[in-house]
């Protein structure tokens, strides 16, 4: 698959909420999809697209001079598992080192709940060198534990 990755970019929450919607698997609360909406206009973002039109995205939050977060990140069900996210993480990865950040993190569904899909999420990021911090029940709630994983840039 050819595709280019830009960014970053604000304001696009209009060709990243549409990528969130076909992901009901990971965005299937619409409080929270509204929510992620509303936040990606103001943040970084990375865009991945075939012939203008997008794929995929990374939006991240920087929390201080030393690390920022992978606040969502989707890539629409037909371009998974070739070489996008990884493309998109990287070229992340990379504009974040040239900021001086040092560490990375994303949080995501923790292991205690057996679901399949947030299991590939969470292979997904520990292929990419990202190692588990901590589970927490405090930041969601019992139901959906809260793993933290960090990366070191």
């Amino acid at each position: 698959m050819n595709f280019t990755i830009v960014g970053p970019h604000f304001g696009t929450s209009t060709v990243c909420t549409p990528i969130l919607r076909s992901l009901p698997e990971w965005f299937g609360i619409e409080e929270a999809t509204l929510q992620y909406s509303s936040e990606i206009e103001h943040l970084p973002t990375f865009l991945a697209s075939i012939s203008e039109h997008t794929l995929g995205f990374l939006s991240l939050k920087q929390h201080n001079t030393f690390s920022a977060e992978i606040y969502v990140m989707g890539v629409q069900p037909e371009a998974q598992r070739q070489g996008m996210g990884q493309a998109l993480l990287h070229a992340t990865q990379s504009w974040l080192r040239q900021q001086g950040v040092e560490y990375l993190q994303v949080k995501t569904l923790g292991p205690s709940h057996a679901d399949p899909n947030y299991a590939r999420t969470r292979d997904f990021y520990q292929a990419m060198g990202f190692r588990p911090l901590e589970e927490l029940l405090q930041i969601w709630n019992e139901q959906n534990p809260c793993l933290i994983l960090i990366k070191r840039l």
